[in-house]
């Protein structure tokens, strides 16, 4: 669902950025100092390792309008560490989150509470007299449909790691193309693949092609 950002007057919505970064100390400080200053709300990030050793993938999920989304994303290719970025938005992709939950139970809910996340195919994954812990992984919406349903119970504390996404497909992303010698080729500082660059003043603009 989108909103209209009173200052702007563009609408906002969530935009997922998926970013190939160098596997290097300093990498997450740069891309989360390059937000603060630019004004944008994260409102999840995760961090993980990738086939290649050399580099790891971030999943940015950033809360702004289209025209922002575009802007985030170049201002991000900027970055040395940045090797790519893409936004997977109103790509075809699945998308997945997972959750941690832990709740408070007694001998008439466990059972309730079992047969309940048997429903969304959640796991009990830890089980005392007090309380459960439950594993639940699918759609944002799916995660908020589960906590929803628990919270009459009581829910003691939970942890979601955040979104993680993957384009369906045989597309794929993994970043430079390597060359004959099966050397990777770096991407150019100051030039995105989304269509924008850099000039000498670091002010974006567009690519035309000339």
């Amino acid at each position: 669902m989108a909103f209209v950002d009173r200052t702007t007057q563009r609408p906002r919505a969530p935009h997922v950025l998926v970013a190939l970064v160098e596997n290097k100390p300093g990498v997450l400080t740069r891309v989360a100092s390059l937000f603060r200053r630019r004004g944008f709300n994260i409102e999840s990030l995760t961090v993980g390792h990738t086939d290649t050793p050399e580099l790891s993938r971030m999943t940015i999920v950033v809360d702004t309008s289209k025209t922002d989304a575009s802007l985030v994303q170049a201002n991000l290719f900027k970055l040395v560490n940045v090797v790519d970025v893409q936004n997977v938005t109103r790509q075809p992709a699945v998308m997945r989150d997972l959750a941690l939950i832990k709740v408070r139970i007694d001998q008439q809910t466990r059972f309730e509470i079992v047969q309940l996340m048997d429903i969304y195919r959640a796991k009990i994954v830890d089980v005392c007299p007090e309380s459960m812990i439950i594993e639940v992984t699918g759609p944002e919406a799916k995660i908020d449909s589960v906590v929803e349903m628990l919270k009459p119970y009581g829910i003691i504390e939970m942890v979601r790691t955040g979104l993680v996404a993957m384009v369906r497909g045989s597309g794929h992303f993994t970043g430079p193309t390597p060359d004959e010698n099966g050397n990777g080729h770096e991407h150019e500082v100051g030039s995105g693949s989304n269509g924008y660059h850099f000039d000498d003043d670091s002010r974006l603009v567009r690519s035309l092609g000339m």
